[in-house]
């Protein structure tokens, strides 16, 4: 009977703690999910741009791992927002998909069937099939099968071997998942003692019967049932071995025989795993869960000396010399920075030694075999009579100079070779690999320029290039139809919105913003020069004064600057068009330009969309709807959810915690000290604020109090001004925060996360309503605007409703304003009041930013 009565008259169940807490954490987990993914993305097409304009290398396999790592990112977005809005946009969805379709359509065109056995015979590998035998497999085989260079005997172990190891061994890839699920970078102590439990799981797991035999097979065929035979068996991960080449994550063991090859494969293989490996992967975006490794097996080189060679100088960009470095015995001393090499620099023009400098060695590694019969590497004394005598003859060094150069122009790129010479003098390769330089280093290098000293130095390059002109400040939401032709553009913070004038600038300056955001994106797109992250710039940059912008060391100078600006004439080399370019420019356009920059305009729907960053922009913007509504689903039907606030903050304040804002928080009530909640501790800290405090009565304007009481007693028959009840919501957690203000006539929701990301950051706030009249309404909307707009938030008042935004600053400048509207909300209770003129706006919000609050 009594659910029938409830039903009747509309009264709304009684919901359990647990009922309403589930609620409230599913959207709270979808909108982090969000935010994640939209971060994610941002990283991912950040990447992408910067391989399709040359500043930095991707290889092919990459390039694909990428567009549909974007691909699964912006689906993540759209799922999340659907889960969050509890209803499925189909347009969103059939937008996603659209694009998704024709990127992977392009991929098809360029994908090579894969490798299906276990193992292939170096003969039978080349540099095209990496994503089946991982990058150094495939680099080997293409140094012995297309440009017949030496190289160890030896056989690639594929891709397919080590995901069907860790996939169809039954419950081993389950139980490595629920471990990897708790990786946190930030907890290094943690990511060790996962690392530990699955290199265990993976030693104590059995090789597939069919993987066992395919390697035995393979061992025989290439070196015959020699017992004295020993091989390095090293990782061939898919992305090893390019510019992003993870060197040293992953594990090689030397001194492999054949009858400890199968505990030595499990080991290489766990070293997916390694506590530096998951480290890296997590805090650089790559998948935790990665199975794409391939093992390389090759005879070990009785080395009598070894080392590496670069096509380039490391370090000195301007030099015209390769650099062989070399030490006596294995060249693991010189990879891993453990011994002082030998050096040469031979001269790329001239192909003659230009230095020569020689170590004095006292220790070598040599292999050895135990007495337990394994072989292993150990360090022994350089015998007195080599300890100053190089390691390599002129003619060594020239021909291994020879090679690297040979090797660049093959790859196109300039080249890291590991070499070794056998105890019979002959080189030996032992791989190769990009060196990750920034490609458009050596035509936009910078002059010094230690005779002046720039304005502004220290900002972050969100695209490079060289830009002079008078200098133009353009406020938030400012029309910039009629920015002028060549003037440099200055900005509180990155803003899409700028793309209307980009063009036409000739550099631009942010005091804030985020290398991965949207306006980077536009300006690499566009070509413009653009710093970002230089604060005090809009105070120190005076209007019109002529500065050049120096975008490739992130400095600015009065004036012209004659000798960067000789550098705008100068353009980068055509880059050749590599296969992994060429897939790039095909797939591109559907991933990242942006068409959605205006979330105002009519054309900002699903159907508009053709990027992936269209969809981001849309999904990103929809997203902060959605948590803006988080609190109407507050009310007092939540039983036992929410805790009371005891303080002296005038307001009838609940807070409930969805995790990690409350120090207690089943408690009934709570106190400002055991708030936990970055976002709500600095808001409570603006309220408390003993200026903002009232000290006695508060003065009455009797014009004002006569007005509300007038309004008030006729009913206020204006649709903004019904009556909200007197409870105010607090929904929080360490790093957000809905802050639902519900008080006599009017409303104001603040909707916040305040973290490490700048990405992420963001402050969003609403107020409307009132009990006076329409034009003391509209007035007090207009004074709070006036505050926040020089607190730099972008306003947009409609009436008497306000509605302003401050997002993507460091968590600091959150904090601060955090504060400011904390303070705020406190006076802005019977504002309404003193706003008897048209005077009352500016002069009550000089007072505010002066600290005068009564």
């Amino acid at each position: 009977m009594a659910s029938l009565l409830k039903k009747l008259f509309g009264i709304a169940p009684r919901v359990g703690r647990e009922a309403a807490m589930d609620a409230f954490n599913k959207r709270y987990v979808s909108f982090k999910e969000l935010l994640q993914a939209n971060a994610d993305l941002a990283g991912v097409m950040a990447g992408l741009d910067a391989t399709l304009r040359g500043d930095k290398h991707m290889e092919t396999s990459e390039v694909r791992k990428q567009a549909r790592r974007a691909i699964f990112h912006c689906e993540r977005m759209a799922s999340t927002l659907s889960e969050m809005s509890g209803q499925c946009d189909i347009s969103l969805g059939s937008a996603v998909h659209s694009i998704a379709a024709r990127i992977e359509h392009e991929l098809d065109q360029h994908t090579r069937g894969d490798v299906p056995q276990f193992t292939l015979p170096l003969s039978e590998v080349d540099a095209s099939m990496a994503y089946s035998v991982g990058g150094k497999n495939a680099n080997l085989g293409e140094l012995r099968n297309m440009l017949d260079m030496p190289v160890p005997r030896g056989f690639s172990i594929t891709i397919r071997a080590c995901s069907y190891f860790l996939l169809r061994t039954p419950g081993l890839f389950k139980n490595l998942f629920q471990l990897l699920k708790s990786v946190d970078p930030e907890k290094p102590a943690r990511i060790a003692e996962i690392s530990q439990n699955i290199e265990q799981l993976v030693q104590e797991a059995p090789i597939p019967a069919e993987v066992e035999q395919a390697l035995f097979a393979e061992w025989d065929t290439a070196f015959g049932k020699n017992a004295d035979v020993v091989v390095a068996l090293r990782s061939s991960a898919i992305a090893e071995d390019g510019v992003q080449s993870f060197a040293g994550q992953y594990r090689s063991i030397l001194g492999v025989t054949r009858q400890d090859m199968l505990s030595a494969f499990k080991k290489v293989v766990a070293s997916l795993f390694s506590p530096r490996a998951l480290t890296y992967r997590a805090e650089h975006g790559y998948d935790l869960d990665a199975t794409g490794m391939g093992l390389c097996c090759v005879e070990m080189v009785r080395a009598k000396a070894a080392g590496v060679a670069f096509s380039r100088h490391p370090v000195d960009l301007r030099s015209n010399a390769t650099v062989i470095n070399g030490l006596w015995g294995l060249g693991e001393m010189v990879v891993d920075g453990s011994g002082t090499p030998d050096q040469w620099l031979v001269s790329r023009a001239t192909k003659k030694i230009t230095m020569a400098t020689i170590a004095h060695k006292t220790v070598r590694l040599r292999l050895v075999r135990t007495k337990t019969g394994l072989v292993e590497s150990t360090l022994e004394s350089v015998p007195d009579p080599l300890r100053d005598v190089p390691c390599l003859s002129d003619d060594q060094v020239r021909k291994l100079a020879e090679m690297v150069m040979e090797l660049e122009r093959h790859y196109q790129y300039p080249q890291d070779m590991e070499w070794a010479v056998d105890e019979d003098d002959q080189i030996i390769l032992l791989q190769t690999r990009p060196m990750g330089l920034d490609s458009a280093s050596e035509e936009h290098s910078a002059p010094a320029l230690r005779h002046l000293r720039p304005l502004l130095s220290g900002g972050d390059i969100a695209a490079r290039g060289v830009g002079c002109g008078p200098v133009i400040h353009v406020g938030e939401g400012e029309d910039m139809t009629h920015f002028p032709e060549g003037a440099v553009m200055l900005l509180a913070h990155s803003s899409p919105n700028a793309m209307a004038a980009m063009r036409r600038a000739s550099a631009i300056i942010a005091e804030t913003g985020s290398l991965t955001g949207h306006m980077a994106s536009i300006c690499r797109e566009f070509g413009v020069p653009t710093i970002m992250n230089l604060p005090g710039a809009n105070s120190i940059l005076a209007e019109e004064q002529i500065v050049t912008v120096d975008a490739l060391t992130g400095r600015i100078f009065d004036g012209e600057v004659q000798e960067l600006l000789a550098l705008r004439l100068v353009k980068p080399q055509a880059r050749p068009s590599s296969p992994a370019l060429v897939l790039l420019r095909r797939i591109a356009p559907y991933i990242l330009p942006l068409h959605l920059v205006d979330p105002r305009a009519d054309t900002f729907t699903p159907r508009h969309c053709t990027s992936l960053h269209d969809i981001m922009r849309y999904v990103h913007e929809l997203s902060y709807s959605q948590m803006f509504q988080i609190s109407d689903r507050v009310t007092d039907h939540c039983a036992g959810v929410a805790s009371k606030l005891v303080c002296t903050v005038p307001l009838d304040l609940h807070v409930i915690d969805l995790g990690g804002g409350l120090r207690n928080p089943e408690s009934r009530q709570t106190t400002p000290n055991d708030v936990l909640s970055v976002p709500f501790k600095c808001v409570l800290d603006g309220m408390l604020n003993p200026a903002v405090q009232a000290r006695g009565p508060r003065p009455v304007n009797m014009r004002g109090f006569l007005s509300v009481m007038g309004q008030t007693a006729i009913g206020c028959n204006e649709e903004g001004c019904s009556r909200f009840g007197q409870r105010s919501y607090a929904i929080v957690s360490d790093r957000y925060l809905n802050f639902s203000s519900r008080v006599g006539y009017h409303y104001a929701i603040l909707d916040c996360w305040c973290g490490e990301t700048l990405s992420k950051n963001y402050i969003r706030f609403e107020f409307a309503g009132g009990a006076a009249a329409n034009a003391q309404r509209v007035r007090r909307v207009q004074c709070i605007g006036l505050i926040l707009k020089e607190l730099g938030f972008t306003v947009e008042i409609t009436g008497d409703r306000l509605r302003a935004r401050y997002q993507k600053y460091p968590r600091h400048e959150l904090c601060a304003r955090l504060d400011q509207l904390g303070r705020l909300l406190i006076m802005t209770r019977q504002m309404d009041m003193l706003m008897v003129d048209d005077a009352a706006v500016q002069s009550y919000a000089t007072k505010f930013l002066n600290g005068e609050y009564h």
